[in-house]
């Protein structure tokens, strides 16, 4: 806009009429934009713009569409076109959409923590160490993603969320699962670390803030490094082996109730682990756990 610059002339003597003619714009205009230098309409976009940003860096794997929608869930109301021209000129695209840029393509997110673990995945009480991942798994209705939380020290799962979408609130209701089964008040986790790999649900902002929330210690592995979450991959692979690729799935609603069947029923109480003196994650925490507290 030229506007700045005939205030500026004017702060400078030159006059304003003298400058408009000159430079070819109308006087009132301007006159009209002193007044109100920013419009309604600009306003109005900017705010768009700052919920666009927000939900592009919660979920980085959105498009224009699904960052849209996000917008209108705290009540922006625009177009896709906008919403697709308020992107573009942020340059806020899905991780997962056409490569832009170098030619490497999108460089792994920064970690959010350090890794506390370095691959030691024991733990000597309940509650001091929790590992969580996500998994996805297609059915004829679309996906399913669950993310998923373990105990290192009995292999329990503690506490999961399914959804059809891979947000970074299915990452934040694992957590507050996980706290909500560990205790009420949440005292109990307090201190807790709860190591991830780096994926952008577990760098987002409403991870961190519900870590915080709950006084939990995160810490993140190395990029393009299994090995560093390698206990909860292993759950994963039981669970690709027993439920996700025993048949094919029709709907997201029969595998999300398959997974809960299989976790709740069978891993957790008839599955006997050698790690455990083969006994399943429920008896261990109810045998050796009274044992501990007794001989205190």
């Amino acid at each position: 806009m030229t506007y700045p610059l005939v205030r500026e002339l004017a702060a400078d003597g030159v006059p304003v009429a003298v400058t408009c003619r000159v430079l070819g714009l109308a006087r009132q205009p301007y006159y009209r934009w002193l007044a109100n230098p920013v419009s309604h309409r600009e306003l109005e976009q900017a705010y768009l713009a700052n919920a666009l940003f927000d939900a592009h860096r919660d979920d980085p794997e959105f498009g224009y569409r699904l960052l849209g929608d996000e917008a209108r869930s705290v009540g922006h109301k625009a177009c896709d076109r906008t919403m697709w021209a308020r992107c573009a000129e942020g340059g806020w695209w899905s991780v997962f959409g056409k490569k832009r840029g170098s030619k490497g393509g999108k460089k792994p997110g920064p970690p959010a923590h350090d890794d506390l673990v370095l691959r030691d995945f024991t733990a000597s009480e309940p509650n001091e160490l929790w590992l969580t991942d996500i998994t996805e798994h297609p059915t004829a209705g679309g996906k399913v993603y669950l993310c998923a939380i373990k105990d290192v020290y009995s292999n329990r799962i503690v506490g999961y969320s399914i959804s059809d979408r891979m947000k970074s609130s299915l990452a934040v209701d694992a957590l507050n699962s996980a706290v909500a089964r560990r205790g009420i008040d949440g005292s109990q986790v307090a201190g807790c670390i709860v190591h991830s790999d780096r994926g952008s649900q577990f760098r987002s902002r409403k991870f961190l803030a519900a870590l915080r929330h709950h006084d939990l210690v995160g810490s993140m592995g190395q990029v393009a490094s299994a090995g560093d979450n390698a206990a909860m991959e292993s759950f994963f692979a039981l669970l690709q082996k027993n439920v996700l690729d025993r048949r094919r799935w029709t709907t997201r609603e029969e595998l999300r109730i398959a997974i809960i069947t299989w976790i709740e029923r069978t891993y957790h109480r008839r599955r006997r682990q050698q790690r455990l003196g083969r006994l399943t994650p429920i008896e261990y925490e109810a045998i050796i756990t009274t044992q501990v507290a007794l001989a205190a």
